[in-house]
């Protein structure tokens, strides 16, 4: 899936989510859409930043690029 994709799949989930809030949902099932989200959020970053800084490196720099923002993330 492209990132434009995933940015849209993110704002349905948090559509999903003002709905859910909407509907008096219980706390936890909401609380689980949003660590979800959150998620979701965390890996169209680092996508993000790793298309940005590997456009021109080899294979392994950009494995290692990715694995050290994967890190500085916590994800």
């Amino acid at each position: 899936m492209n990132t434009p994709q995933r940015v849209n799949r993110i704002i349905g989930q948090l559509r999903g989510i003002q709905k859910m809030v909407d509907d008096d949902r219980e706390c936890g099932d909401i609380l689980q859409q949003i660590l979800a989200v959150k998620k979701a959020i965390n890996g169209v970053t680092k996508d993000i930043i790793v298309q940005s800084l590997t456009s021109s490196k080899t294979k392994q720099d950009q494995k290692k690029i990715e694995q050290l923002i994967a890190q500085a993330l916590n994800i």
